[in-house]
């Protein structure tokens, strides 16, 4: 599955609201497909494994995804599905709440260094 125009504009927004590129990358792929093991992710987002390595950790580290552990048959480590635990709606809905927060804060500041140097 290859990302859309769309969902290429997404994931540019996510990463001016904030987000890591590749985390953007990873919600934006998992949120289109549900479940996904690391190397369809890595495929899809067009991602080196390390880079979805990093991604994941910081994901769960937000706990915005969870995994699960995979068997394979016979011998070999067993693999990870990940999946989000938030819609996306929700995770943007974060996103942008905290960037309202920040401008609002910046917006005070601003205000206060008006009055202390006499311009209000």
């Amino acid at each position: 599955m290859e990302m859309s125009e769309k969902d290429e504009r997404l994931i540019e927004l996510l990463s001016e609201a904030g987000l890591n590129k590749n985390i953007a990358r990873v919600v934006v792929y998992l949120s289109k497909v549900g479940e996904a093991v690391s190397r369809d992710i890595e495929r899809a987002a067009n991602l080196r494994q390390p880079e979805v390595s990093i991604a994941m950790k910081e994901l769960k580290e937000t706990g915005w995804i969870k995994d699960r552990e995979i068997k394979k048959k016979g011998k070999g480590r067993p693999f990870k599905s990940y999946k989000l635990t938030l819609d996306i709606k929700d995770i943007v809905a974060e996103l942008v709440e905290k960037k309202r927060e920040e401008m609002r804060k910046l917006e005070r500041d601003l205000n206060e260094l008006e009055s202390l140097v006499g311009l209000r």
